[in-house]
């Protein structure tokens, strides 16, 4: 006869269920643990601090000055010794310069050097473009723009094609006032320049330029104006 268990005699039944509870009542004991020891440390630890706090003194410092130097000792000068020479002793005249005296006064002494003013070496082939005194057309400018405009004789090809203008031209007035090196600056028509080099190339002497005295080589510029008659 085969033997049977009643339900209410099983005991693995409820095993899981017991199980899960007790878990549950374990874990619930050490949670409550945990949160009754960090408030405990808390505490501890306030209320250390707040009696370091209480207890802590700050002590005052007090800087001590040193002490004053002692005073300088007093020097005594001796007595200066006068001593009386009578009326009929002679006296040797000594003399109050010493060496020293001697050599600063020969210091002082302004001394003046020689001052040769060098004389200025010029070429006689340099040309300058300006100089102390420069060179001058007998009876001065007006004098020479009227030469110059009753020598000119005006070009036959240019008067017919109506050309007219200012020939600009530069030329050297030598150490003897004569004239040279005639050079157009400012052309305006081949006819008119040649006959423009041609007027200044007869010019009478200048009176020359002069630097420290010297006649010297100097540029001079002049303008040669053609102007037809209307």
């Amino acid at each position: 006869m085969e033997i049977k268990k009643t339900p209410r005699a099983d005991l693995e039944k409820d095993k899981s269920l017991n199980l899960l509870l007790g878990l549950v009542i374990a874990l619930a004991i050490l949670f409550v643990g945990f949160e009754w020891g960090e408030k405990e440390i808390e505490v501890a630890t306030d209320s250390g601090i707040a009696a370091i706090i209480d207890e802590e003194e700050i002590e005052a410092t007090i800087q001590n000055e040193p002490p004053p130097p002692p005073p300088e000792p007093e020097v005594v000068k001796a007595p200066e010794i006068i001593t009386i020479v009578e009326d009929n002793v002679e006296v040797e005249e000594t003399n109050l310069l010493t060496s020293e005296d001697d050599a600063t006064h020969a210091q002082t002494e302004t001394y003046v050097a020689s001052v040769e003013e060098e004389e200025e070496v010029v070429d006689d082939n340099f040309v300058f473009i300006t100089v102390e005194k420069m060179p001058e057309f007998p009876g001065g400018e007006t004098a020479l723009l009227k030469w110059i405009s009753d020598h000119v004789i005006y070009p036959t090809i240019a008067a017919e094609n109506g050309i007219q203008g200012r020939v600009s031209c530069t030329f050297v007035v030598n150490a003897d006032g004569s004239v040279t090196d005639v050079q157009v600056v400012r052309p305006i028509d081949p006819n008119l320049d040649k006959e423009a080099i041609r007027v200044l190339k007869q010019l009478p002497k200048f009176k020359p330029g002069e630097q420290r005295g010297k006649p010297v080589r100097v540029k001079f510029s002049v303008p040669v104006r053609f102007r037809l008659q209307q």
